[in-house]
């Protein structure tokens, strides 16, 4: 499939109450049909908190969810979840298909300065999910700062980051999205949450879509609810590459 279409979900989330975010997306999901890719932010059931594991939802329940709605829409959907594991507590990106079949990556760069490093277990792996012909790396909010695991090896498409990302860093948010879709030569889709959290964190938003040129395709309404949905085509970004080689002179690098 050459076209891509896709939709960003920029909502307020209930803190910690898992079953009360469901009903509210099961809202906003209503009226999509026939798309290709929906996202949901980061810990969309619970908020960002150090403690939402211990209080989530069970990964099944929520996989279950995710997966009526893919079949209704006929899309990929996901956003992050936390989850308790036999390792220990995870903040996990999951993508379901509408067959079922179930994505999973665990971020890698936990934030430090919210003591996240201390109530999760970090991933290892980095994830490329091919999808109707398009190939799309899933990444969660501070996994923003560090580019060089994000880095476009030309084994990507469409790099997604969803995150809970608080107001007072908006220009970060913004600026490192739009970086990464100019230098990977890559559309990036950047899902933010908007509200206030119980910890009294403010989140902007800030959500967009954005082009392997860095335009920007959609953007939010910004601190409030919305819904972004754009086109991408493959053809324009194979087009744009070729026209403009910058990837055949990239670094060569593996990570350790």
């Amino acid at each position: 499939m050459s076209t891509l279409t896709v939709s960003v979900l920029q909502e307020t989330l209930e803190w910690m109450d898992g079953e009360a975010n469901l009903r509210h997306f099961d809202t906003q999901l209503a009226d999509i049909t026939q798309h290709d890719l929906i996202i949901l932010p980061e810990m969309f059931t619970t908020g960002f908190a150090m403690e939402a594991a211990n209080r989530s939802l069970p990964e099944q329940q929520v996989i279950t969810w995710l997966h009526g709605h893919a079949k209704r829409t006929g899309a990929l959907i996901g956003g992050s979840v936390a989850l308790q594991t036999e390792q220990g507590a995870i903040n996990r990106f999951l993508l379901v298909q509408p067959d079922g079949v179930v994505h999973r990556y665990d971020k890698r760069h936990l934030f430090r300065m919210g003591d996240e490093h201390h109530h999760y277990q970090a991933g290892n792996e980095r994830l490329v999910i091919e999808w109707r012909g398009w190939r799309i790396l899933p990444q969660i909010c501070y996994d923003l700062r560090f580019p060089v695991f994000a880095r476009n090896r030309n084994d990507y498409d469409l790099a997604i980051w969803v995150a809970n990302w608080p107001a007072p860093r908006a220009l970060h948010w913004q600026s490192l999205l739009l970086a990464r879709a100019i230098e990977n030569q890559s559309y990036v889709i950047g899902c933010n949450r908007v509200g206030q959290d119980a910890n009294q964190h403010h989140y902007s938003g800030d959500s967009r879509i954005i082009s392997p040129l860095g335009e920007l395709m959609a953007v939010d309404a910004p601190g409030q609810p919305c819904r972004l949905t754009a086109e991408l085509s493959l053809e324009a970004l194979r087009e744009y590459r070729e026209r403009f080689p910058a990837w055949r002179d990239a670094d060569d690098f593996r990570l350790a």
